[in-house]
C-alpha cells in the first residue's frame, strides 16, 4: 500500500541559485518507486528572487505541488531598502507561514499523509511543519540538514533567540530530526542530550545519476591552460578565499603558473562585487574570472571538463559539508580542498581516497599543494574516488534511507 508526505519546501525549481533544490527535487522524483508519494507545498513564484526552467522537466508530471502565498520582506515590504525587523523573523518569508498552515491542512484533509516532512534552510519551513503536527498529531520529520545556530550565528541576537526558541520547538515535537553531516548530529545531541538518541537520522547530500548522464552528452571544450574550477556561492567568511588569492599572487610573481598556463573560473559565487575587489587588490585578473551561472546540466558539462575541481570551506562550518562535495565526487575530477584537516568535509574526502587538501588560511600551504595537485593532476595520478564509494551518495540511495525513515515513524 502507497504510503504519503506531505514536503514542506521553499527551496523547488523554478528557483534558481541554490544547490539545496536538488535535495528536495530529486526526493521527490525518487520516493514513489520506494513506497510513498510526495505532495509538495512550496511557496508561490513571486517569493522568488530569481527563476528559471532548467529543471522543470524534472519535476514528476503527477505530483501534487500546492503553491501558497508568500512575501520576501526585503523585495515586497521594504521601504528605500530598509524594513521592519520583526516581518524578517524567523526569515524573511515568514508570511508564508500565514498561508500554508490553512494551505497544508486542506492538503492533508484531501490526501491523508502518513508524515510531514519540512526542509530547512528557510526556518519557515519548520514553523509551517511544526503548526500543522500540533494542528493534527501527524508525524513530523525535520530535515534539518545544517546547524540551525551556533555561538555567534546568526550573528543578529534577536534572530538568534528566535532560532534557538525553533530549535527548542523542533526537538520537543518532530520524530525525527535529518542532518547531513555527522558533526551536526554531534552538535545537537550534546547540546539536548535529553532527547533520545535515535530521533537523530543521518542523511547526507548527493548527486544524480540521471543529470550526469545528461550532462556528459555534450562534448567538452578543450583549453590550452589548466582551469581548475569552482561552482557555486562563495560566502565572504565560511567560504573566504583571501589566503587562496595571496598565495596565487605570489606564484603569478614567482612565473610558477601565469596567463597561458593556468586559470580559476569562479562559477555563479554569488558575491561577485565582493570577489572583483579582492581580485583588483591582488592583481591577479589574469588568471582568475568570475563567471554567471549556468544551467544545472550545463555547469554539470563544465564539472566534467575541468582539469581540476575546487572545493572552499571554512573551519567555522566544519560540521557542515558543501552539497557540491558529492557532485565533485561524481563528476570524476581532481579534487583540491581548502578546508580544515579536522572538519566534516575533509573526514568525506579522505574517506573516499582524496588527500589534497589544505587550510583554506594558509597562503603557504595553499601555494605548495596547488602546485603538487596541477602536478598530479597533469600526470592523471590524482587521488580519485572509486566507483563504489561514488555510488553510494547518489541521490536514489540517499531517497532509500528516508523511505525506511518515514516507514519506521509513520
Amino acid at each position: 500500500m502507497v504510503k504519503r508526505v506531505l514536503m514542506i519546501a521553499y527551496h523547488y525549481p523554478p528557483l534558481r541559485g541554490s544547490s539545496g533544490i536538488q535535495r528536495t527535487l530529486k526526493f521527490t522524483e525518487y520516493l514513489p518507486s520506494c513506497g510513498w508519494e510526495p505532495i509538495l507545498l512550496s511557496v508561490n513564484l513571486r517569493a522568488y528572487s530569481q527563476t528559471s526552467n532548467d529543471q522543470i522537466g524534472e519535476i514528476p508530471h503527477d505530483l501534487v505541488v500546492h503553491r501558497s502565498f508568500a512575501l520576501d520582506t526585503s523585495r515586497h515590504l521594504s521601504w528605500k531598502g530598509r524594513y521592519p525587523g520583526p516581518l524578517a523573523l524567523p526569515d524573511r518569508w515568514i508570511s508564508w507561514w500565514l498561508s500554508a498552515v490553512p494551505a497544508g491542512l486542506r492538503l492533508i484533509k484531501r490526501y491523508r499523509p502518513d508524515v510531514i516532512w519540512s526542509s530547512y534552510p528557510i526556518a519557515t519551513a519548520h514553523l509551517i511543519g511544526l503548526t500543522l503536527h500540533r494542528l493534527t498529531g501527524i508525524p513530523w520529520v525535520a530535515d534539518q540538514r545544517d546547524p540551525m545556530t551556533d555561538t555567534d550565528y546568526p550573528p543578529d541576537p534577536r534572530m538568534r533567540r528566535v532560532f534557538r526558541w525553533l530549535e527548542n520547538k523542533i526537538l520537543a515535537h518532530c520524530a525525527s530530526l535529518v542532518c547531513t553531516t555527522p558533526g551536526t548530529i554531534r552538535l545537537y545531541q550534546q547540546r539536548f542530550p535529553q532527547v533520545d538518541k535515535a530521533r537523530f537520522c543521518l542523511i547526507e547530500n548527493g548527486f544524480d545519476e540521471e543529470n550526469f548522464v545528461a550532462a556528459q552528452s555534450v562534448p567538452p571544450q578543450k583549453n590550452s591552460r589548466f582551469i581548475l574550477l569552482h561552482s557555486g556561492v562563495i560566502y565572504p567568511s565560511e567560504r573566504d578565499p583571501s589566503a587562496l588569492f595571496a598565495a596565487l599572487a605570489c606564484l603569478l610573481a614567482q612565473g610558477e603558473i601565469n596567463a597561458d598556463n593556468f586559470l580559476l573560473m569562479l562559477r555563479a559565487t554569488g558575491h561577485d562585487d565582493y570577489l572583483h575587489e579582492m581580485i583588483r587588490r591582488h592583481a591577479i585578473g589574469a588568471i582568475v574570472q568570475l563567471a554567471p551561472a549556468l544551467p544545472y546540466n550545463a555547469a554539470l558539462s563544465e564539472m566534467l571538463a575541468a582539469d581540476g575541481l575546487l572545493l572552499l570551506q571554512a573551519s567555522n562550518c566544519n560540521e557542515q559539508i558543501p552539497a557540491k562535495l558529492y557532485e565533485y565526487l561524481r563528476a570524476g575530477r581532481p579534487i583540491l580542498a581548502l578546508t580544515d584537516p579536522a572538519g566534516d568535509t575533509a573526514t568525506t574526502l579522505r574517506a573516499a581516497g582524496i588527500n589534497t587538501i589544505a587550510q583554506l588560511t594558509s597562503q603557504a600551504e595553499i601555494g605548495n599543494a596547488l602546485i603538487g595537485f596541477m602536478y598530479l593532476a597533469r600526470l592523471g595520478t590524482a587521488p580519485l574516488a572509486s566507483a563504489n564509494t561514488v555510488a553510494s551518495h547518489s541521490r536514489a540511495a540517499r531517497t532509500i534511507q528516508l523511505a525506511s525513515l518515514f516507514n519506521q515513524i509513520s
